[in-house]
């Protein structure tokens, strides 16, 4: 069993390089919440997050990267962590490679096989 949190997140961009959509759902617990970057609904059943990660996963080029210096990890209870930073999704639009920053926040659980319990990832808004 995994052990540190920072692992399950390398695991997680990992399978999203890999356009590995088996994996990616393995990470999430069979109640996790996922309130994704490029969707406005909130994804809340094992079925849901599969149509969404093999949707994404079709997009030609997709890469996903973290800006390390972002990383926030914090030990809210034995096992119970959150994470919460920045990363980097590139994919294809209309033939056009595009950058497109994503602010996360995740909540662990590393007691249970599939330890992510919530995630969130939005797009980063224009500055006022």
């Amino acid at each position: 069993m995994i052990k540190n949190p920072k692992d399950i997140l390398e695991q997680w961009m990992q399978a999203v390089n890999n356009g590995d959509v088996k994996t990616l759902l393995n990470l999430y617990n069979n109640q996790a919440v996922l309130i994704p970057t490029f969707s406005n609904r909130v994804l809340n059943t094992p079925d849901k997050l599969r149509d969404y990660f093999e949707k994404l996963g079709s997009r030609e080029e997709l890469s996903i990267a973290l800006h390390e210096k972002t990383l926030i990890v914090q030990e809210l209870q034995k096992e119970f962590f959150s994470l919460s930073g920045i990363y980097n999704w590139r994919f294809a639009v209309d033939g056009e490679l595009l950058n497109f920053e994503a602010r996360f926040s995740y909540l662990i659980d590393l007691s249970k096989e599939n330890p992510i319990m919530h995630h969130h990832s939005s797009q980063i808004p224009r500055m006022l």
